[in-house]
């Protein structure tokens, strides 16, 4: 028995497009339209009525696209989500982009084949194209974590956590800041750099372009990213990662090189991961309320389904908190005065 899959590959379009079609709901071109009606009576395909009579009625599905499912940052953030939708009489389907644009707009075609009452989205960058597909088929949606533009949003303060941490460093007597940040096309990797740009300036220290790598998120990027800094920046004295699997990346990097946290370099990581307070590093991390905003971002959903008319869009900003533990401890005194003799008119004091 044919699916809808098999109508979309063989007409030459989107699953969505399908279901348009087939279901009578939003506007398709004409010739289009004869296309995919040309491809069901070719492949004999007949839909499922009854599902589709269940569907036609207010669905109790809400679709959850996240970024990456291995990163643990998201447990918290789905189990707030969860919570919220159990306690609405709704089930959660889960689906992971893996940072693939591609990817994701293959789910969110999948998502929207299903006619899901609405959705939850952690984009792979600010201009994704999902918003506009979900919005085609009348899906409300919300954005977590990360924003798009003109679509309702649940994120932390990302430049002010990003700042709080590199003033921390600074007081504690780091000037050699380097920062593995996030990628530049979304809004958390962007906001995060202005944080760590801000304080640097405020310091009255001059940014150095040298100690910038914008990396992917993964813990890959994370220790090549490390790599790269450390060859070309021997006087680096601290280490911004501005994610927790990135993070992992760069620590990867620094034991592989024998350097000691914080003896020989200070660190601080965006995230919180469970081990952090634990053994021989406690490292200091910028901290978000991770279930508040899976709890949140479900909130304004349900307020969008059940009010989708009275509400303008909106952006709900949530504070971070720094929790300072040994990885960003006062510089030693010592190696701070080396750096400053020998910084003294340019030359070594003897």
């Amino acid at each position: 028995m044919a699916t809808i899959e098999d109508v979309a590959r063989h007409a030459g379009v989107s699953i969505s497009t399908v279901s348009r079609v087939v279901n009578g709901r939003g506007h398709v071109n004409a010739s289009i339209v004869a296309h995919v009606q040309a491809a069901v009576q070719e492949l004999h395909y007949t839909p499922n009525r009854a599902a589709r009579s269940l569907r036609t009625q207010q669905s109790k599905i809400i679709g959850l696209l996240i970024s990456d499912i291995q990163n643990p940052f998201f447990a918290g953030l789905i189990r707030g989500i969860e919570d919220v939708a159990q306690r609405n009489g709704y089930s959660v389907i889960l689906c992971n982009s893996d940072e693939n644009e591609q990817k994701e707009r293959q789910y969110v075609e999948v998502l929207c084949a299903e006619q899901i009452a609405g959705a939850i989205i952690v984009p792979t960058h600010e201009k994704s194209r999902s918003a506009r597909i979900f919005d085609m088929h009348g899906i409300p949606i919300v954005a977590v974590d990360r924003k798009v533009v003109n679509v309702d949003a649940v994120v932390v303060d990302n430049k002010r956590g990003a700042y709080q941490a590199i003033t921390h460093l600074i007081g504690n007597g780091y000037r050699r800041i380097a920062i593995i940040a996030g990628p530049q096309n979304s809004t958390t990797g962007k906001e995060r750099l202005e944080g760590y740009y801000q304080a640097l300036q405020e310091a009255g220290i001059e940014p150095d372009p040298a100690l910038v790598r914008c990396g992917s998120f993964k813990s890959a990027s994370g220790k090549v990213l490390a790599d790269e800094l450390l060859d070309t920046c021997a006087d680096i004295d601290a280490l911004f990662v501005v994610n927790n699997l990135m993070a992992l990346g760069a620590l990867e990097t620094l034991h592989a090189r024998n350097l000691q946290i914080p003896d020989d370099i200070g660190m601080v990581c965006f995230d919180e991961m469970p081990w952090a307070a634990l053994g021989s590093i406690s490292l200091t991390t910028v901290t978000q309320p991770v279930y508040e905003l899976g709890s949140t971002a479900a909130m304004r959903l349900f307020q969008r389904l059940q009010n989708s008319e009275k509400f303008t869009h909106q952006e709900i900003v949530l504070a971070p908190t720094l929790h300072i533990r040994c990885s960003s401890a006062v510089r030693p005194l010592k190696a701070r005065c080396q750096d400053e003799q020998e910084s003294f008119d340019g030359h070594p004091v003897l």
